[in-house]
């Protein structure tokens, strides 16, 4: 069956995340967890979903399937009509280079690469280069003067405003966040989630982020209640 990709550049009004009955088991000794178990979502072009639970909820789990870097157990995941359980690894791989932009608690800079390096990253494994968009996304998170800077010279919002940068350089139809305002205190935490929505409704890209905090879910369009695997009614 071929599916059409709702993440292209004429962007459909359909869901380009869709789960339809999504499991996720794991085996832990004789045990088996069930970490997603029958889980039905979808989340349209434009839309911002946040994903609330306790620690073993699921959360995590249902992220890694959305960012095509593991696959369900049964049930059904397409990202941008891929259905990740039938796609090869090439697929799964074109996903998490064109079309996913991801956004750590953590952020995952390389310390030895400057601000300007960092963002640039995801153009630069796939081959590309593209200085204006790069200097522009900096101009629009407030680091265009620190362009040349480490990661180690920067405060945590400076950093994860770096992230954010290098999350969307690549023009992705899914931005996925974890925690992104769980290293920084309140004030930053706010400005950044403002940055984050103000710059995925320009690129007109899908959000999906987990969240402990119920005030980052209220700024979203719709929240998702996870308990053991399950969407809470």
């Amino acid at each position: 069956m071929r599916y059409v990709d709702l993440c292209g550049d004429e962007m459909n009004a359909e869901y380009v995340i869709r789960m339809d009955e999504a499991r996720r088991y794991y085996h832990r000794g004789g045990e088996v967890v069930r970490a997603l178990d029958g889980v039905t979502l979808g989340v349209a072009a434009g839309e911002s979903v946040a994903l609330v639970g306790a620690s073993g909820s699921g959360k995590s789990t249902l992220l890694n399937l959305v960012s095509a870097v593991d696959r369900p157990t049964g049930g059904r995941v397409e990202v941008c009509g891929v259905d990740l359980a039938a796609a090869g690894e090439t697929q799964m791989l074109d996903l998490r280079r064109h079309r996913i932009g991801l956004v750590f608690q953590a952020f995952h800079l390389v310390p030895h690469l400057t601000v300007m390096e960092n963002v640039a990253l995801p153009l630069a494994l796939d081959g590309r280069r593209d200085d204006a968009r790069v200097a522009s996304l900096l101009d629009r998170v407030g680091l265009g003067h620190r362009s040349r800077h480490f990661p180690s010279e920067l405060s945590g919002g400076e950093q994860q405003r770096t992230a954010l940068a290098r999350a969307l350089v690549h023009r992705p139809r899914v931005l996925v966040a974890d925690e992104p305002t769980g290293n920084l205190d309140s004030k930053t935490g706010a400005a950044v989630l403002e940055l984050i929505d103000e710059l995925k409704r320009e690129e007109g890209a899908a959000l999906i982020l987990a969240t402990h905090d119920e005030h980052v879910a209220a700024s979203l369009d719709r929240t998702v209640h996870l308990h053991d695997g399950k969407i809470l009614p």
